[in-house]
C-alpha cells in the first residue's frame, strides 16, 4: 500500500483515502478575475477537492527574446508572447483575492509555481501544497528549493523519462518525504494511444513509498476513471466554462457537466473497488437461494450405500443440500437413509458428516 500523507489540512492522500481531485483552471480564466471566481465556484459545485491556477513571474520564467517573440496564433491575447502572457497573469493582490474567495466557497486553493520566484510568492501566500508542472520536473535546482519549503508536493511527469523520475525521487525524498508523482503526457488534447496508463503501475512498483496519481489532457472522462481503478490517488484535469473560448487548453478541458460526471464516476469506482477478499456476500444470498445448485442423487441410493461419483450430479435442488464444490468430498461416505433418484442429498443423509461452522 502506498504511503499516505496530509496534502491539505485535514485531507490525506494515499492508502485507502479517497482520490484527491484537482480542477486545473490554469489560465482558462481568460485573464478575467470574475471568470476565475466563477470557475472556483464551479469546481466546488462539481465536487472537486481543489481549484488550481498557474502562477508565473514572467521575467523569471522567460528570457527577453522569448517574451519579445511575435505571437500570431488565433489563441493570442497580444502581439508578442510577453503581451499574451501578461494578459493572462494575475497580480499578487488578485491571487490573494482568489485564495480568499476559495476559502469562502470552501475549496482548497493552490497554483503551479512556474518559476522559482512564483514558488516564493505561493509560499508567502500559504498554499497547502505546491504543484510542480511537467516543464519544471527536470529543473533540479527548482525542485531542491521547492522541496526545502517543507510543503507537500504534487509532481507531474510529462515529457520525462523513468530515469529522470528516478533522479527526481532521489533529489526530493531526502528533503521532503511528502510528495507524489502524477503520470502525465504533455499533449493537448491527448490521444488515447499516448496516455500510457501502465506507467501508473510502473511508478507504483518503482516508488512504493509515495502515492501515484494521474494528470490527464485527454477528452472525456473514461481514461481518468480508469486511472483511479488502477490506483491513482490524485487526479488532475483541466477545466473550462466553454471549450470554444480562445486558448489552447480549452479543447483538452472539462466543462462543468463533465467535471461533475468525472467526480461522480470516481467516487462510484472507489466504492466498487471494495475488498480483495472473495466470498459470498449478503447481497448475493437471494440469487444463491434461487439459483445456487446442490448435489442430488443421479440414481436411487439405498441406505448403507457408499457414495461414488457416478451416483451424484449437480442441479438446482429443493431443498438445498451440499454445494457443488462438496461433491468430491462426499465420495466414500456412507448414506444412512434411502435416497430417491433426483432427491437432494442433505447433511442428515450422510454418516459422519461434520457441519462446517463459519468463523
Amino acid at each position: 500500500m502506498s504511503r499516505e500523507f496530509e496534502l491539505c489540512p485535514g485531507r490525506r492522500i494515499g492508502g485507502d483515502h479517497p482520490c484527491f481531485i484537482i480542477a486545473e483552471i490554469g489560465q482558462n480564466h481568460q485573464g478575467d478575475l470574475a471568470i476565475a471566481k466563477r470557475m472556483i465556484r464551479m469546481a466546488k459545485d462539481c465536487g472537486a477537492d481543489c481549484a488550481k491556477f498557474q502562477k508565473s513571474e514572467l521575467e523569471y520564467k522567460f528570457n527577453k527574446k522569448a517574451l519579445e517573440r511575435p505571437y500570431t496564433s488565433k489563441h493570442s491575447w497580444g502581439k508578442t508572447y510577453g503581451e499574451h502572457k501578461r494578459h493572462l497573469e494575475f497580480s499578487h493582490d488578485q491571487y490573494r483575492e482568489l485564495k480568499k474567495y476559495a476559502e469562502e466557497v470552501g475549496i482548497f486553493f493552490t497554483a503551479s509555481g512556474m518559476d522559482e520566484m512564483a514558488v516564493e510568492f505561493l509560499h508567502e501566500l500559504d498554499v497547502p501544497f505546491f504543484k510542480v508542472g511537467s516543464g519544471d520536473t527536470n529543473n533540479f535546482p527548482y525542485l531542491e528549493k521547492t522541496a526545502k519549503k517543507g510543503r507537500p508536493m504534487v509532481i507531474s511527469s510529462g515529457m520525462q523519462s523513468m530515469n529522470t523520475m528516478q533522479r527526481v525521487y532521489e533529489i526530493v525524498r531526502p528533503i521532503n518525504p511528502n510528495f507524489c508523482f502524477l503520470q502525465c503526457t504533455s499533449a493537448y488534447p491527448l490521444q488515447p494511444e499516448d496516455v500510457n496508463l501502465r506507467v501508473i503501475s510502473a511508478y507504483q512498483s518503482a516508488f512504493p513509498d509515495i502515492p501515484i496519481g494521474y494528470s490527464g489532457h485527454e477528452t472525456g472522462i473514461a481514461i481518468s476513471v480508469a486511472a483511479v481503478a488502477m490506483g491513482a490517488k490524485v487526479v488532475e484535469r483541466h477545466v473550462t466554462l466553454d471549450k470554444t473560448w480562445k486558448g489552447s487548453d480549452h479543447q483538452a478541458s472539462l466543462e462543468p457537466n463533465e467535471l461533475a460526471d468525472l467526480v461522480k464516476a470516481i467516487r462510484t469506482v472507489e466504492k466498487a473497488m471494495g475488498s480483495p477478499v472473495k466470498q459470498l456476500l449478503p447481497c448475493e444470498m437471494a440469487c444463491n437461494e434461487k439459483l445456487g445448485k446442490s448435489v442430488v442423487a443421479k440414481v436411487t441410493i439405498p441406505e448403507g450405500t457408499v457414495l461414488t461419483c457416478d451416483m451424484m450430479t449437480v442441479k438446482v435442488g429443493e431443498p438445498k443440500g451440499f454445494p457443488p464444490e462438496a461433491i468430491f468430498d462426499l465420495v466414500g461416505k456412507k448414506v444412512k437413509k434411502h435416497i430417491e433418484e433426483d432427491e437432494t442429498i442433505t447433511e442428515e443423509a450422510v454418516e459422519n458428516h461434520v457441519k462446517k461452522v463459519k468463523c
